[in-house]
């Protein structure tokens, strides 16, 4: 049984296309229906019914796919294992933009410690780039925002939600029970990214019916933090990007949760659980001393 025609059968199975199972192979489509064929004669059995340009798993392929998969494995633990002693192992992990900035520079470090004899690939990028990715074999973790995908698996690891923060000193800080049309009266700068639902934000005005006070409306995280550290304005921005600030006291939090609450958390997704557990253990390591900060920042309160 040739181990190409078992990856063809994956790749159209997790990607459900033979289009796309092309793309990710970087073969022609007539190639991955002849290997499907080959492994269907092989089977003697049908793995796919055709219904026009789609197709769609039959119950024999549905039954096939865990045998499939221990064979896949099987070969490249084999292959692993006939490599040479002194080549590094690699494990690809993929970060959406937000966590590329603010958790991956403090965790790698952590990571490779651990394990001096791994060698670390990193790649940046959208959530749905990532997904992509992950589908295709070409990293093993991802940290996202949540995404539903019949073949994907995931764990929340980190608060990501949505803060209204101020400079030290504001007027807000010593005021109770705020309102949308107190804060429309203060200049905002808006962060606008395709990642969080700035909608929300929106309608908390909308509804009041007043307009908020947008002085500056930028596409970069770090522009809107200066902005508002430089006592120009107030905002919205997500935890990940101001948490240091809020615990050097650069930015402090106004409770607004009374009137919107914007809760966002960024997971760890994989397509395969020993792809996790192999280095589950350190990340989960880094992922506590990072939010220990949280705890020691809540405890001097």
């Amino acid at each position: 049984m040739n181990i190409d025609n078992l990856e063809a059968f994956m790749y159209v199975v997790q990607l459900k296309s033979i289009h796309k199972a092309a793309n990710a192979l970087f073969l022609s489509q007539p190639t991955v229906t002849a290997r499907i064929k080959t492994l269907e004669r092989e089977l003697n059995t049908e793995l796919f019914s055709r219904q026009g340009r789609g197709i769609t798993l039959t119950e024999q392929g549905r039954a096939f796919i865990p045998y499939a998969e221990q064979i896949i494995q099987t070969y490249k633990e084999g292959k692993k294992l006939m490599k040479d002693s002194n080549e590094q192992e690699e494990i690809a992990i993929g970060a959406n933009v937000i966590t590329s900035q603010y958790f991956i520079p403090f965790a790698l470090p952590m990571w490779k410690k651990e394990n001096l004899d791994v060698r670390f690939k990193f790649v940046s990028g959208t959530n749905d780039m990532l997904l992509e990715k992950l589908l295709q074999g070409q990293i093993d973790l991802a940290f996202i925002r949540d995404l539903s995908h019949d073949n994907l698996q995931r764990r929340e690891v980190l608060d990501n939600t949505v803060k209204l923060v101020v400079y030290p000193g504001h007027p807000l800080l010593q005021e109770n029970e705020i309102t949308a049309k107190r804060l429309a009266e203060e200049p905002m700068v808006f962060f606008e990214c395709g990642a969080f639902d700035w909608n929300r934000v929106h309608k908390l005005f909308e509804v009041e019916k007043v307009e908020p006070n947008i002085e500056f409306q930028v596409d970069h995280l770090e522009v809107a933090k200066s902005i508002i550290k430089s006592q120009c304005a107030i905002g919205f921005l997500p935890y990940l990007c101001i948490k240091n600030e809020l615990f050097d006291g650069e930015l402090m939090e106004v409770d607004v949760s009374h009137l919107i609450q914007i809760k966002q958390h960024i997971f760890l997704a994989y397509t395969k659980q020993e792809a996790l557990n192999q280095i589950w253990s350190v990340i989960e390591s880094s992922l506590t001393t990072f939010k220990q900060i949280d705890k020691n920042f809540l405890s001097i309160q």
